[in-house]
């Protein structure tokens, strides 16, 4: 008999979504035996759902309950704004399906399911708590959502389920600094990252806080905005008074949503045993399947364990690795089976063979794919027939036995596009642009050599060769068998099919294993959120921006080779007349010789191999003692750029498109900056005017140019942040010369009396102070004494005791950890932090910078994976990156809009995951050269 809603009653409303996302991160991937199906969040949420009706019994349990969902991505919000929400990071590709089993899941347990088309679950909860205030009864939001924080008051609390904490009215007040009233007016000035509302630029919490509390509401405040004596912060407002009150309006929960329903539908039911335990059989938790029967008093289903072929992701088990069940598919029967099981499935793993590295020009040979442990296929496509003579394939005609090209991809695009089935791959960046070039967009993928790096940065390398051996005891076939080495290599289209078919099959087959020991662990080792937020989605990112490749001049590349010749010519005459001797300027052992025996220079120490060491680090040492080390050194600089740069980047310019394609290895480096390669186009040196130069080379098309936006000293300020110094952090927000405020505090010279030495040496210890510089380091970049080098390192420390501070505690944490961690929760393990003897000081040194690189790199990255998105409507594509700066290419007419789109996207990167005490800041140039735009 249902009960008219009135006072008396107490209304729980659930929010949906953050049940489902607390499940989906608390539980390790998990997958349906049966089908494979992924089920981590719903068995998550089913968990959550009988915890909640267990424990709603006594005096204080709901009458009513509704667990509201949001419905679609598209709200009247997005109508005011369009860029509502258009930074968000989008749903992992494995809960994606689970969304509408826990709608299953919400009416199985008997409890009201509420979603709206057109308006956020927020709204809905706010509507339903504002109906129940008015009749009377008492209110329970289970959220942690600072958003419904508007409603609380007058019978409606907040329970964070997380923490088990009741938030009312005081509550409220801790975290805005306002009361619940007067939270939309602290929202609309402070803006949010996580759903893109704009606010007030420069204008956060506590200041909005203030300043609504000292004008009563936001349109007071408005009002007389030319009242208020701060500068900045008058004109901000007055400025940007629209884009103000346009967020208030985003951000106003909406307490009129028209409602198909009533508060007296929402009454509290009791499960119906007949419906609840044949979903959660179906779904296959058993144990949760027992509880809930003894609970309820009934008899627990019966769930058949599934047979040992079509046991999914998580079986114990697999069978031993030999190609025994491997098959060669030829026709379109035998790989629609395939492709049928892997619907069923929901996931395959996927290798692509190919005649070359260069995914801009290799052909596609053959693919594989595999579906249970041991059991893989390889689908040839493009090998060549055998044209006699001892076994060579030299012909060019097709062999027999293989499927048509087209016909084969046109049967797997269907597959491989299709958001239901998850694609795994090792490196499969590179299957991606291979596969994009045939007209194939393959998502969504999750990729095990990038879930390995997500977990185990600093421990060793990620090829799967290595993951093989390492974790499943098997050494791959190696490709050497198959193609040889050297001169006598061949591609992969001249290896007969079948023994094509075992390398390729064993690949998949390894990939398969591999991701199903180890993207389980993501969850248990606390890394998913780096793996789901910076790994995965940055590749596909990567691989547009390599497959857009920037357009090279190579007339202008020519012309420095030609330049750069001519003076290393008349440098090595130089360096023959100060040795008194010709000898062969680019041999270390005739170097050795000249500076050590004939010129008895100090400082000579020889090799395992008996000549004389001549490395950098030994001529910056002697170029203070005789000319000769700094003129080699020049040599030896032009050297690398003419061989590297000038002479290599015209043999990478792609016939086909004029541009340079580099490739982007996310698992280069331990501390998560990317690396460049095939051709590296982050080590161009810029410091000399040489090799800034180079960067001429590097040009817009006609109508276009190049725009670069680069971080202003991030590392810097993300050390400031996290070692807590507070000299530094009131530079960065006043916006001062961070090197002259440096320079000023440790040697107490006034900023208007600066010289640009002081400066200078203060800009040497900043950035050295990162990297652990010593003062024998130092002596040797300021060339001057090592003392008084060791002397500006120590007053560096004593007037910011915070760096000594975060220092000594990262060193102490890696120690005990074996790991460091960065503000967005990577790990880089620090397996010889415990070291003695010179590798002792080179771990401690890497230990020290990893979390503050490695942070700067998290963020850039975050920026990346925003930035398709934020530019998709402009005329703009994301062309490099390099360390700190990403450069575009955009229509000459829309720089400005672009520079500023992305300025935005880049400032705001860390945000909501990082809040930094100092601001982001961005600086940005545009020309028809990056030499230019830099």
């Amino acid at each position: 008999m249902s009960t008219q809603f009135g006072t008396g009653c107490h209304l729980h409303l659930i929010d949906g979504s953050a049940f489902i996302f607390r499940a989906y991160h608390a539980l390790p991937p998990l997958t349906r035996k049966s089908d494979g199906a992924p089920i981590g969040a719903v068995a998550g949420f089913c968990n959550m759902l009988h915890r909640y009706v267990e424990g709603n019994t006594g005096p204080d349990a709901p009458t009513h309950v509704a667990v509201i969902f949001d419905k679609g991505s598209h709200t009247f919000r997005n109508d005011l704004y369009d860029l509502y929400k258009a930074n968000r990071d989008a749903m992992p590709e494995d809960l994606r399906p689970q969304m509408p089993l826990t709608r299953r899941a919400t009416e199985a347990f008997n409890i009201a399911c509420k979603e709206i088309e057109g308006f956020e679950a927020d709204d809905i909860i706010a509507t339903l708590a504002c109906q129940a205030r008015e009749a009377g009864g008492r209110v329970t939001i289970i959220s942690s959502d600072k958003d419904l924080m508007q409603l609380v008051g007058g019978g409606v609390e907040m329970l964070d389920a997380m923490k088990n904490l009741r938030i009312d009215v005081e509550g409220v007040e801790a975290k805005f600094g306002v009361k619940p009233d007067r939270v939309v007016d602290v929202q609309a000035l402070a803006g949010d990252s996580v759903d893109n509302v704009p606010g007030a630029p420069g204008i956060g919490i506590k200041t909005a806080a203030l300043l609504i509390n000292e004008y009563g509401s936001l349109e007071d405040l408005l009002d007389r905005a030319g009242e208020i004596k701060q500068p900045k912060r008058r004109q901000t407002l007055i400025d940007f008074r629209e884009q103000i009150e346009l967020s208030k309006k985003l951000v106003q929960l909406d307490c009129d949503t028209p409602l198909e329903f009533t508060l007296d539908d929402l009454e509290v039911r009791d499960p119906d045993p007949e419906v609840l335990l044949p979903f959660l059989a179906e779904m296959e938790f058993r144990t949760l399947s027992r509880r809930v029967a003894e609970h309820l008093g009934a008899e627990a289903p019966e769930i058949t364990e599934p047979a040992p072929s079509a046991a999914a992701a998580d079986m114990p088990e697999a069978p031993a690795i030999d190609d025994s069940r491997y098959e060669i598919v030829t026709d379109a029967a035998a790989l629609q089976s395939w492709i049928d099981r892997a619907y069923e499935r929901g996931h395959l793993a996927l290798d692509t063979e190919t005649t070359g590295l260069d995914e801009m020009v290799a052909d596609l040979v053959g693919f594989c794919l595999c579906i249970d442990a041991g059991h893989a296929c390889y689908v040839p496509v493009g090998h060549k027939a055998e044209d006699g003579g001892e076994g060579l394939f030299a012909s060019d005609t097709l062999a027999d036995g293989q499927m048509p090209l087209n016909t084969a991809l046109d049967m797997l695009k269907p597959l491989l596009e299709d958001a239901s089935v998850l694609k795994i791959g090792q490196n499969m960046k590179y299957d991606a642009k291979i596969l994009r070039r045939y007209g194939i967009t393959v998502a969504p993928y999750d990729d095990t050599m990038l879930i390995s790096y997500a977990l185990n940065a600093g421990l060793h390398n990620h090829g799967m060769d290595a993951l093989s051996e390492r974790y499943l005891g098997h050494t791959p076939i190696p490709i050497k068998e198959l193609i040889g080495s050297g001169k006598s290599q061949i591609t992969f289209d001249r290896v007969a099919i079948d023994k094509a078919a075992k390398y390729a099959a064993e690949d998949a087959d390894v990939t398969l294993r591999l991701w199903q020991q180890l993207k389980p662990r993501l969850h248990r080792e606390k890394v998913a959120t780096v793996y789901e937020t910076l790994e995965r989605p940055l590749s596909p990112v990567l691989a547009q921006m390599e497959m857009h490749g920037i357009q090279v001049d190579r007339d202008t590349l020519s012309r420095m080779s030609n330049a750069f010749s001519q003076k290393m010519a008349a440098l090595e005459s130089e360096i023959h007349d100060l040795a008194g001797e010709t000898f062969n300027v680019g041999s270390p052992k005739q170097l050795g010789e000249i500076l050590f025996d004939k010129m008895s220079l100090p400082g000579g120490k020889k090799g395992k191999t008996g000549a004389y060491v001549t490395g950098a680090d030994i001529l910056e040492d002697l170029a203070t003692e005789h000319d000769l080390p700094g003129r080699i050194l020049d040599w030896r600089q032009l050297s690398k750029l003419k061989s590297t740069y000038t002479d290599a980047l015209q043999e990478h310019i792609n016939p086909e498109t004029g541009r340079v394609h580099t490739s982007y290895v996310q698992t280069g480096a331990n501390t998560g900056r990317l690396a460049s390669t095939d051709p590296n186009l982050q080590n161009i040196p810029v410091r000399s005017e040489e090799g800034r130069r180079i960067r001429e080379a590097f040009v817009a098309p006609e109508g276009k140019v190049l725009l670069s936006l680069d971080y202003s000293q991030i590392e810097l300020r993300i050390l400031a942040h996290t070692a807590g110094i507070d000299a530094l952090k009131q530079a960065f927000h006043e916006g001062q010369d961070i090197h002259a405020a440096t320079a000023s505090e440790m040697f107490g010279v006034p900023l208007e009396d600066m010289t640009s030495d002081v400066r200078r040496q203060a800009k040497a210890i900043n950035f050295g102070v990162i990297y652990g510089i010593s003062g024998f380091g130092l002596a040797r970049n300021l060339r001057i004494p090592r003392a008084e080098a060791q002397g500006f390192i120590d007053r560096y420390f004593e007037r910011f005791p915070g760096i000594k501070e975060y220092m000594e505690a990262t060193t102490a944490f890696a120690k005990e950890h074996l790991f460091v961690e960065t503000l967005f929760g990577r790990r880089i393990h620090t397996p010889e932090i415990a070291a003695s003897g010179p590798r002792a000081g080179f771990a401690k040194r890497a230990a020290i910078n990893a979390p503050i690189q490695g942070t700067a790199a998290d963020i850039i990255r975050r920026a990346m994976i925003r930035m398709p998105d934020a530019i998709a409507d402009l005329p703009a594509k994301m062309l490099l990156q390099v360390h700190d700066e990403l450069v575009f290419e955009v229509d000459e007419s829309a720089a400005d809009e672009v520079a500023e789109v992305a300025r935005r996207v880049m400032e705001n990167a860390a945000d909501p995951a990082v809040h930094i005490d100092v601001p982001l800041v961005v600086d940005a140039g545009k020309g028809k050269s990056w030499a230019e735009a830099h």
